[in-house]
């Protein structure tokens, strides 16, 4: 379990990997381009306090934090792919900054970096780090709080005495009061059971504590209300009650409800745990059958670090599992409990029979990198395979002129939206044959299930996505065009 070349290598690949793959990809639709068109609005307007779905249109159904991070970003780097996710990033390098320095002081520095290693590797945190989502900075609140609550009592500075709060404050900033749910329940069996975890509890400067929160959270929240009112009713009620307790909730705003069967929960947790969690559940069935191996179990039970690790692990997957109303990606401020929990098994085992499959077990952070890697290198030869509107907008802006936006015919997706700046306008089929009769020249996409039922207009497909033909109608003066349709990413263009 020493730092070795090796370790150091395969935490770089871990840590370094999605800085490529954030680069590389484009902003696939839904979440990512949606979000990220939300924090280009914010920066492009400067308004802190409302994120805007659409010039117009507040969007109620998050927070601002993870806006605030990804609208600064592009004002440092410009509008990029990288600017959009490279805070996610840095929110995920912060909260494993926490979980070695928690875990170094409650158990060791060997399990310290396995934790790390684990918990940077789980499928969930490894894309998460890389991609436009509000959830890593609700996995950093959740950290900062779970790591905070033990630390308070065990270190000395500044920091830790506050950093419970300062979690609080995150997590309110980037999800909501989900965050206090969560990390309430997380701590609930430590505080029932474990004497020694309430009077660690209680070194925590709940007076001054509280007031940081209600001075960093509240002001947002009110001048949210004042400028946009109703949005603590649609943001609290709805958002916090209804979207878990009906699983068809038909009042979002912004997007559809993620009907699933209840429990599907525990299918997702073993997808955003990948690979860890196999392992972990391999891990219980051979403690189950080998007699060292339960006394092993035993007495980390009777350790009082277990429960409180096996809460944070535990609550947010059991909490969900009632909720028809759900995505995998509610699951990563469980993954840092489980990370500890798992790291400290392979350590204990290792020391009392250092088998081989348990000396090999740290190279399984390698199934996500490889994965990535492969992923980016298909989607970089075969952009059509995305869902990502990036390469019709950028074809047409680059042929076309720009005084004429880009339509898009019954359907504008958000990657459109994004990556035109907001330029691109959706029109219903017969606005656009309106508009084709009078003779203009125009760019236009057209799903392909309705592109051949639009009939002989005299405009030309010239590239396709997954999803759209980009077609080209020329203006009764416009004679240079040519004919047939090219898919995304070829490089010799049709419009000459």
């Amino acid at each position: 379990m020493r730092p070795d070349r090796r370790y150091i290598l395969l935490l770089l690949a871990v840590l370094m990997l999605p800085l490529i793959g954030m680069s590389l990809l484009p902003l696939a639709d839904t979440s990512e381009p949606r979000y990220a068109e939300i924090a280009r609005l914010m920066a492009e307007s400067g308004d802190w306090i409302t994120p805007w779905f659409e010039p117009g249109t507040p969007f109620w159904g998050k927070p601002p934090l993870s806006f605030w991070a990804q609208a600064a970003s592009f004002r440092v780097f410009g509008v990029t792919d990288f600017a959009a996710r490279f805070p996610s990033w840095l929110v995920t390098l912060a909260a494993l900054g926490a979980l070695y320095s928690c875990v170094r002081q409650v158990y060791d520095i060997s399990t310290a970096r396995l934790v790390v290693l684990i918990y940077a590797s789980c499928a969930l945190v490894f894309i998460a780090s890389g991609a436009v989502l509000t959830d890593p900075f609700l996995a950093l609140g959740t950290v900062l709080c779970m790591t905070g609550a033990l630390m308070a009592s065990r270190a000395s500075g500044v920091f830790w005495r506050y950093a419970f709060f300062i979690g609080l404050a995150v997590g309110l900033l980037a999800k909501g009061p989900l965050a206090v749910v969560l990390v309430g329940g997380a701590v609930a069996p430590a505080f029932l059971f474990d004497r020694s975890f309430r009077t660690s509890l209680k070194s925590l400067p709940w007076k001054t504590g509280t007031a940081l929160v209600l001075v960093l959270v509240v002001p947002w929240y009110v001048l949210a209300e004042l400028k946009t009112p109703g949005f603590l009713d649609y943001f609290l009620v709805g958002e916090h009650v209804r979207r878990f307790l009906d699983p068809g909730w038909a009042g979002d705003l912004y997007g559809t409800a993620h009907r699933a069967p209840r429990g599907t929960i525990w299918v997702y947790w073993l997808q955003a745990s990948f690979p860890w969690g196999i392992l972990a559940l391999a891990l219980l069935l051979w403690v189950s059958v080998s007699a060292r191996g339960r006394a092993a179990l035993f007495a980390g039970c009777r350790d009082r670090r277990t429960l409180y690790f096996l809460g944070w692990a535990l609550f947010t997957p059991l909490f969900f599992t009632f909720s028809g109303n759900i995505l995998w990606t509610y699951l990563l401020p469980a993954l840092g409990g489980f990370s500890v929990l798992l790291a400290w098994g392979l350590v204990c085992l290792y020391r009392q029979q250092p088998a081989t499959w348990v000396r090999l077990a740290p190279y399984a952070a390698v199934a996500a990198p490889l994965a990535l890697a492969v992923f980016v290198s298909v989607m970089v030869m075969n952009p059509s395979l995305l869902k990502t509107e990036k390469y019709l907008v950028s074809y047409a802006q680059h042929h076309g002129d720009l005084s004429t936006p880009l339509l898009y015919v019954d359907d504008l997706p958000f990657s459109a939206r994004f990556y035109s700046r907001n330029t691109a306008r959706r029109v219903s089929q017969d606005t656009l044959l309106a508009r084709l009769a009078t003779g203009e020249a125009l760019w236009f996409a057209i799903s392909k299930e309705n592109a051949a039922s639009l009939g002989d207009v005299g405009a030309v497909p010239v590239l396709e996505s997954r999803r759209f033909v980009l077609m080209y109608h020329q203006s009764h003066s416009d004679n240079q065009i040519a004919s047939g349709p090219s898919s995304v990413g070829q490089a010799e263009p049709l419009i000459k």
